[in-house]
């Protein structure tokens, strides 16, 4: 049976390129966004991949609409799943993070919050149950069977999310949002890590990409650290392939195959990041 994926918030950047990358891997793939109608390159996909790419709206600021969105990825997987990516965000409802207490309002931190943070967890809320049904497709599995997993679950964070690191100050929203992910990824990997069908939830910092949400801010980036999404995302995926349920709970790095501190921070080349 070919491998299911789920991944949230696919139009566009890593998303899109996840669903690249695990379509020419023969995995079912569940592609969500709150506009399909204007996703023209994941419709383009689609057409290309007719049965095994399966285009769903979804916007993951609306509770209910994740809750009922269930049902059709239950009639697509057998209600089973093999992987789940969160990897929609954004930097701030403005387009631009805040460099000041002044730039701060309520409906800035709310929105930026309900799609870097409380969205993934509505996902995980609704979807951690098809996950422990899953078939460890993805991973490597342990010796024991109490080191082996049914699921995997992929937070996109960021490493600005690191509170020790921070050193600038600003993007209040979107700072505070990823590092409250990196917390609901610990404690989802406590949760859904118990029992017999374990399911292994981490967070990813991808390095600077070049997407639209990086694009403003790249004059400062060295050549060599910023990222296109085909290297970003194949980089992951390596990571993906050598995930054990040790890793579980970590904000894990495209280098880390063999970390083994759950609950630590790292940066995309390895180096430690303090919480």
């Amino acid at each position: 049976m070919n491998p299911t994926v789920l991944i949230q918030g696919a139009s566009r950047g890593i998303g899109l390129q996840f669903c690249k990358n695990f379509l020419a891997r023969n995995a079912v793939v569940i592609a969500t966004c709150r506009k399909p109608q204007e996703a023209t390159e994941l419709h383009a996909l689609s057409k290309q991949h007719s049965g095994q790419l399966h285009l769903l709206q979804l916007d993951v600021t609306n509770e209910k609409h994740i809750e009922d969105s269930t049902e059709f990825v239950e009639q697509t997987t057998g209600g089973k799943l093999d992987l789940l990516i969160n990897s929609a965000g954004m930097l701030h409802p403005s387009g631009r993070g805040e460099t000041s207490l002044k730039d701060v309002n309520i409906q800035g931190l709310s929105t930026t919050f309900a799609t870097n943070t409380f969205g993934p967890l509505l996902m995980a809320k609704y979807f951690g149950n098809m996950l422990k049904k899953g078939s460890g497709a993805f991973g490597k599995q342990g010796l024991e069977k109490g080191q082996q997993h049914t699921g995997v679950l992929v937070n996109m964070s960021a490493r600005v999310g690191s509170i020790t690191e921070n050193a600038l100050g600003g993007w209040y929203s979107y700072r505070l949002s990823k590092a409250a992910l990196n917390m609901t990824t610990k404690n989802l990997s406590i949760e859904l890590g118990r029992g017999k069908s374990k399911v292994i939830c981490i967070s990813f910092h991808p390095g600077t990409v070049d997407t639209d949400l990086s694009r403003p801010y790249h004059r400062g980036v060295p050549k060599d650290k910023l990222f296109s999404v085909q290297y970003s995302v194949e980089s992951m995926m390596n990571t993906i392939d050598g995930l054990t349920v040790q890793n579980s709970g970590h904000y894990n790095t495209i280098d880390g195959l063999t970390v083994q501190n759950t609950g630590k921070f790292y940066c995309w080349d390895g180096r430690e990041l303090p919480c």
